[in-house]
């Protein structure tokens, strides 16, 4: 396993991150399987480990917190804030007093004194960048962290970051976590271009679309729409919608890439992500040793231009075909409140 630097923190990591939103009720509710699964991460060299609050309720940190007894010094552990955690109001966000309050119940249910990187979920249009950044600094200072970064932040919000904390003198997000896959590559227009502009490290997530790279769903073949991850977004696997045409049309051709390359489709998805040069790691999220052994298969393979040509030729560059905004994802408040983006109707025309 190959290991990159993760932006300016001079921390280096695997290139392949065990993710695992996967472990506990929500997709492996076994813990001792889920333990061996990251214990064989570990010893096929991966070092860094995502995680986050809200995994299965918190039951994702707890089983990770007990599978790195005794190995935590070796791990890059990192783990994120901001979706609800219980009813009622203050019990998510960006704001001090939940950043404050969560960091403590991470510590905890992960067992340790520190996080390496702790990252904010999404962005959180009610709190003030400033805030979050300044508490942030504050738990670096204190020892809870060791650096911070943000997740599927569009790169406006990454600049606006960046020039609070420069004017203000606060910690920067030394991270971007985006998705990232052969079908969903519109990070490429903007968002990959300023985290190189900005230094900081990329860690992706589902490079295999949601399942849909998997090798799994195929054209002309029957879905299952009751299990997996079809289950949670039916209408992004069905067939019969026109919407998905072109995506199925593209993973037959990826297939067929993959074929002639002797490899599976999964590995061809992974090696195309870890091409990028704005990319540090790649996120892997297997549910059982099958998958990570799976994955794993496919650390070595290296894709030259000519292949790499013939994925810009299936789906062009910045091009996404699967999308995950329409699944409840974070939208820009500027898309999804009209008045933001109408004038009152008074001063609507010309003249």
């Amino acid at each position: 396993m190959r290991y990159r630097t993760l932006g300016g923190t001079g921390i280096e990591v695997s290139v392949h991150c065990l993710g695992t939103m996967m472990f506990g009720s929500v997709g492996n509710p076994d813990h001792a399987d889920c333990t061996r699964i990251l214990h064989t991460a570990l010893d096929q060299g991966i070092n860094f480990v995502d995680t986050a609050d809200m995994y299965s309720s918190g039951e994702s940190e707890e089983i990770v917190g007990k599978a790195l007894k005794g190995r935590r010094e070796d791990v890059v552990l990192a783990t994120k804030v901001h979706f609800p955690m219980g009813e009622g109001p203050n019990r998510g966000g960006n704001s001090r007093r939940w950043i404050t309050h969560e960091v403590e119940q991470s510590l905890r249910r992960l067992g340790t004194d520190w996080i390496d990187l702790y990252q904010v979920h999404r962005p959180d249009p009610a709190t003030d960048i400033e805030e979050t950044l300044s508490v942030l600094t504050d738990l670096v200072s204190a020892g809870k962290i060791r650096a911070f970064g943000c997740s599927t932040f569009p790169a406006e919000d990454l600049v606006d970051a960046y020039h609070v904390s420069e004017r203000r003198g606060y910690g920067k997000f030394r991270t971007e976590q985006p998705p990232y896959s052969m079908v969903t590559r519109g990070i490429e227009r903007s968002v990959l271009p300023t985290t190189q502009r900005l230094n900081m490290g990329v860690l992706t997530w589902s490079p295999l679309a949601s399942g849909f790279l998997s090798g799994k769903v195929r054209k002309n073949q029957p879905v299952d729409l009751t299990a997996g991850r079809a289950a949670i977004t039916p209408h992004r696997f069905d067939p019969a919608l026109p919407a998905n045409a072109s995506k199925f049309e593209a993973v037959e051709q990826l297939a067929e890439l993959a074929e002639d390359l002797g490899r599976t489709l999964p590995e061809l998805a992974l090696a195309f992500v870890t091409s990028h040069p704005a990319v540090t790691s790649v996120i892997i999220g297997p549910r059982t040793m099958e998958q990570l052994t799976g994955l794993l298969k496919g650390a070595d393979l290296t894709l030259d231009d000519a292949t790499l040509d013939r994925i810009d030729e299936i789906v062009p560059p910045g091009t996404d075909l699967h999308h995950y905004q329409s699944d409840g994802l974070w939208q820009s408040p500027a898309l999804t409140t009209p008045t933001l983006r109408r004038r009152p109707t008074p001063d609507r025309s010309a003249a």
